[in-house]
């Protein structure tokens, strides 16, 4: 029995959902089922009733459910007293749009954290890594940024982006029928006009130029109106909800994926800020990026892994 299959089985019995544990906990589904089946060969007890439908816990896992809580907080506790983290620096994190929804929890038994408010563009939060304002970052860079900024990244997250279009249709379109966005304000949208001139040499899509901002939000909605073709989305827009009248569309060939980056110094002496790493991105499954037909810039850090 490990101790991370103990923190697997709270998470299932927090959310009664094998989908959302995994989502929460940022590993594949079948492999967060797997080590829960392993956790009940070894206690020789089954700790849930599941079918296709519903997750309820066995009377044994709900006996069992506060002692393993009990057992995550010990070891987190003893951890913490290990550290010495009563007396040590927070570890400081910055980020730009996407960001775990389980800072504490992926924190907690290895270091104070102190997540930043100031939500700026991809180039701004790993500059302020680079210069010792930030620990941490979650952003977007190519391998030249990191290389002229003096960081390392590691993937912590993926974005399947998609086509938004006028009307009911939600087929999927080509690419290179796509109409992707440049916006004009380059200290705020530089990664994301690297990325969609990039895609649209790359696919044949075409390029619209815009002046206000709108590669997302409300104005993007009108854009898309206006040029009544489907339009590639932003990733700060990856979970807007869509007015009625406009409809998600997958992309294909090929699928552009957008990667999400935790950043830090390559001279990084501090124990502390690499226990936080390891945290946030033990785990994390990357198996989006080896699906066929998948799109990433030549200078993606995480290209090698879409083969």
């Amino acid at each position: 029995m490990e101790l991370r299959q103990l923190r697997y089985f709270v998470a299932v019995a927090d959310e009664l959902n094998f989908g959302r544990a995994a989502e929460r906990l940022r590993i594949a589904g079948p492999s967060l089922s797997q080590q829960i089946k392993a956790l009940e060969r070894d206690l020789k007890v089954q700790l849930f009733d599941r079918d296709r439908r519903s997750v309820a816990l066995t009377a044994a896992g709900s006996t069992l459910l506060p002692r393993a809580r009990a057992l995550i907080a010990q070891a987190d506790q003893l951890r913490r007293d290990a550290l010495g983290l009563s007396s040590a620096e927070p570890v400081r994190i910055g980020y730009v749009q996407w960001c775990p929804t389980d800072w504490a929890e992926r924190a907690a038994g290895v270091a104070q954290l102190r997540v930043d408010t100031w939500v700026m563009p991809s180039h701004t939060q790993a500059a302020r890594v680079a210069e010792g304002g930030l620990d941490l970052a979650i952003c977007w860079l190519e391998r030249s940024d990191l290389e002229t900024m003096g960081l390392e990244a590691a993937l912590v997250g993926v974005d399947r982006l998609f086509a938004l279009g006028v009307g009911k249709d939600g087929s999927p379109v080509e690419a290179r029928e796509l109409t992707v966005l440049l916006d004009a304000d380059e200290a705020g949208w530089s990664s994301w006009n690297r990325y969609a001139q990039q895609f649209a040499h790359v696919t044949g899509a075409q390029v619209v130029r815009v002046e206000d901002g709108g590669v997302t939000g409300s104005t993007f909605f009108d854009h898309v109106r206006r040029l009544g073709r489907p339009v590639l989305n932003n990733p700060k827009g990856q979970n807007d909800a869509a007015p009625p009248d406009l409809t998600r569309r997958p992309v294909h060939h090929p699928v552009p994926m957008w990667t999400w980056s935790l950043v830090w110094r390559r001279d990084e002496s501090n124990p502390l800020v690499h226990s936080v790493r390891d945290a946030f991105t033990a785990g994390v499954d990357s198996s989006e990026l080896t699906a066929p037909g998948v799109w990433l810039p030549s200078g993606d850090p995480h290209r090698a892994a879409a083969g």
